[in-house]
């Protein structure tokens, strides 16, 4: 069977944003098609003195997966810790039971390292607030923290809500406290809405960034 001729001159190689160039074989010819992994910035949270930071819209069957993201989180209470929780019912609630792990690893400006699992930062069976630091942010002028939350296909009425976590804080004791958390929250209910605060205090200033993953 002879094999048909392209004319890669008449090719249009350019595909639109957020598109792939793929072949498809059954055309004889070229196509654009979903890029996927693309990450869609959907909210945009900045506090000032506030008491938490809650994402109630826009967590739906949209997206398989939710990144938040934590810019220059400050807080006004020293030694506080910053934390979330989960809502199955548009907000009305957070309390979502969560069972999760944590270990964390610090670097003293002293020189002193290690680390370790924290006990004190997991949850089993829990409906309080999940930690994703843990031994407290400084809240000196220079003091913050920052990090990544992953948030897997709270839509879902199949499974349970997987999370995971990656930040690092500005200790209270001139510190770099890495903290790696990771759980699920164990309902079979649509998780669609969140809240973010301090364990202790306001949240002085920073910005908290949703994306939703095409």
């Amino acid at each position: 069977m002879a094999l048909s001729k392209v004319d890669f001159n008449n090719i249009n190689v350019t595909p639109a944003a957020s598109k792939a160039l793929k072949f498809n074989s059954a055309a004889d010819g070229f196509e654009t098609g979903d890029l996927g992994g693309n990450m869609v910035l959907l909210s945009t949270q900045t506090a000032s003195s506030s008491a938490n930071l809650t994402f109630a819209s826009g967590i739906d069957s949209t997206y398989k997966e939710y990144v938040f993201k934590f810019i220059d989180i400050h807080p006004q209470t020293n030694e506080a810790d910053f934390t979330f929780n989960l809502s199955a019912d548009g907000g009305s609630n957070y309390n979502v039971t969560k069972t999760s792990t944590m270990f964390r690893a610090f670097h003293e400006e002293g020189d002193s390292a290690n680390l370790y699992y924290t006990t004190g930062g997991d949850l089993a069976q829990g409906t309080g607030v999940q930690n994703l630091t843990h031994a407290g942010i400084g809240n000196g002028n220079d003091e913050n923290f920052a990090g990544t939350l992953h948030l897997f296909n709270p839509s879902s009425t199949t499974f349970v809500k997987h999370f995971i976590a990656n930040c690092n804080a500005y200790q209270v004791d001139s510190a770099s406290y890495n903290t790696y958390v990771a759980g699920y929250g164990n309902t079979t209910s649509a998780v669609d809405a969140i809240q973010f605060k301090m364990s202790s205090g306001n949240i002085d200033a920073g910005t908290i960034k949703m994306y939703g993953i095409s």
